[in-house]
């Protein structure tokens, strides 16, 4: 950072008192940043931490303690692991990736790369990784290791330039709906297995009146730690069961342990033949990156005022920084494979807050639950974190993507992505619409006119054949078997 970069914010900022409505403040303040990539930043000279930036964290760390044990305990099912083994490896990535990773490189280093979380759209995929021959340490290396080409090569950042906006809207739109379809039927689920089928009926009852207040005074930032606390106690008042069983402590810290023949995850350190059988999952979970970092993005654009191009958060870096936790991460004994943190950034956007404010509190609350034990507990409950997810992800995940779409020919390449994405999966639907938009087949043509033909054609169509080789590999296209 210039040395006359280093005094701007703490020159032109000017105190919450000096504005008649608060969103001017917050406004006035992203406008004000400038983050630098790759530079020291520092709490109150380049940024400020507001009561705002606790929203974000909360649900930063609801997600990440729900979205861990999700991946965790979908390895364990498949390794015969216990359940001890799933709450230490869960606490084990709450503080190192989630408290370490997050205040040097999202808070300190480059405050514009989103901070790393859990890569969800891969936890269906894992039984068949197992089946294949695959090993975690050598999945999250691979990873890693195809993901830092393509941010090197700024391959995350040229595609999301290539996805026009009807595109964008059709997979957030998607995204949106059946994340939010999914979630309440797991709720009513386990409400129905507990013979309390009522539960369900009033606690999302509850929160459809909270959240829809909240948008009315603008005050959706607030959703997920008031909608979450309510679900709580509602359940609870209702008769369902709540205790706490995870005791205070640390994990094991030596990757030797957890890559031990009889210790950790028990399967020792992975040798060639474990490599081969991951590539075609690797290759899809870096492919899978774009559409998902895309719809991170596209929430700062809509809730940011103009002019704070310094503070919006870049994909390429975002992508740089989950490669490196993501080889790391997998090295010492983790778990978790990564992606950009969706439960933080959509809430932060929302509340007009940058990424390193919210970025030291969620690792601090990161750590604290992991050493205390007890909090993964309450962010693993049934309401706390099914409610959670639907107003923090799901639900503004389907309004962004309905804001988008506005035009008569962004709706037609909306509805064609969301065909395709229901057809075959997200990563199908994203990556053939961009093609046929792109090409001018649907959406608008006077885009397509005024690309190249290697934005055209040349490079949506080998992210196409990518994810279809990618895809088929695994056995994930109707009808077709896979390979591994």
């Amino acid at each position: 950072m210039k040395k006359s970069d280093k005094n701007f914010y703490r020159e032109n900022r000017k105190k919450s008192k000096e504005f008649k409505k608060r969103e001017e403040y917050l406004e006035h303040e992203l406008s004000i940043m400038k983050f630098r990539r790759w530079r020291i930043h520092l709490p109150f000279r380049d940024f400020n931490i507001e009561l705002e930036d606790w929203v974000p964290a909360l649900a930063a760390t609801i997600g990440k303690v729900v979205m861990v044990t999700a991946m965790v305990a979908a390895f364990a099912a498949q390794f015969g692991l216990s359940p001890e083994f799933v709450a230490e490896n869960v606490r084990f990535e709450l503080l190192i990736a989630g408290g370490i990773f997050v205040i040097l490189f999202s808070a300190i280093l480059n405050p514009r790369a989103n901070l790393a979380g859990t890569h969800g759209p891969m936890i269906p995929l894992i039984p068949i990784i197992a089946a294949a021959g695959g090993h975690p340490l050598a999945l999250g290396i691979l990873i890693g290791v195809f993901g830092i080409i393509l941010s090197l090569t700024k391959g995350g950042s040229k595609l999301m330039t290539l996805t026009g906006v009807g595109v964008r809207g059709g997979l957030l739109i998607y995204l949106g709906a059946m994340g939010l379809i999914g979630q309440i039927t797991k709720f009513e689920t386990w409400t129905s297995n507990a013979d309390s089928g009522s539960v369900s009926f009033a606690v999302i009852g509850i929160t459809i009146l909270i959240y829809a207040y909240l948008a009315r005074i603008k005050k959706r930032w607030l959703a997920i730690p008031l909608c979450s606390l309510i679900a709580g106690l509602v359940a609870y008042s209702m008769g369902m069961n709540f205790e706490f069983t995870t005791t205070p402590g640390l994990p094991h810290m030596n990757p030797f342990w957890w890559w031990g023949e009889t210790t950790g995850w028990q399967i020792g350190w992975p040798n060639f033949g474990h490599f081969i059988a991951v590539i075609p999952f690797a290759i899809l979970a870096v492919a899978m990156w774009s559409p998902d970092y895309l719809g991170h993005r596209v929430f700062q654009e809509l809730n940011y005022p103009e002019n704070t191009d310094d503070v919006l958060m870049d994909v390429d870096d975002t992508m740089t920084v989950s490669s490196l936790r993501q080889i790391f991460g997998s090295l010492l004994g983790g778990g978790n494979i990564a992606s950009s943190w969706g439960t933080y950034m959509i809430p932060a956007a929302i509340a007009k807050r940058p990424i390193p404010g919210g970025a030291v509190l969620t690792a601090l609350l990161c750590v604290l639950a992991s050493i205390f034990g007890y909090p993964m507990d309450l962010a693993m409950w049934e309401p706390v974190l099914r409610i959670a997810l639907i107003v923090g992800v799901f639900l503004p995940l389907l309004e962004a993507g309905m804001q988008m779409v506005q035009k008569h020919n962004d709706s037609l390449s909306a509805g064609t992505c969301i065909f395709a994405c229901a057809f075959v999966n997200p990563v199908f639907g994203w990556a053939l619409t961009m093609l046929l938009d792109n090409m001018g087949l649907i959406g608008d043509r006077n885009r397509s006119k005024e690309l190249s033909l290697k934005e055209k054609l040349i490079i949506p169509g080998i992210m196409f054949i990518i994810c279809v080789v990618s895809l088929a590999l695994v056995g994930q296209l109707p009808g077709i078997p896979g390979i591994f």
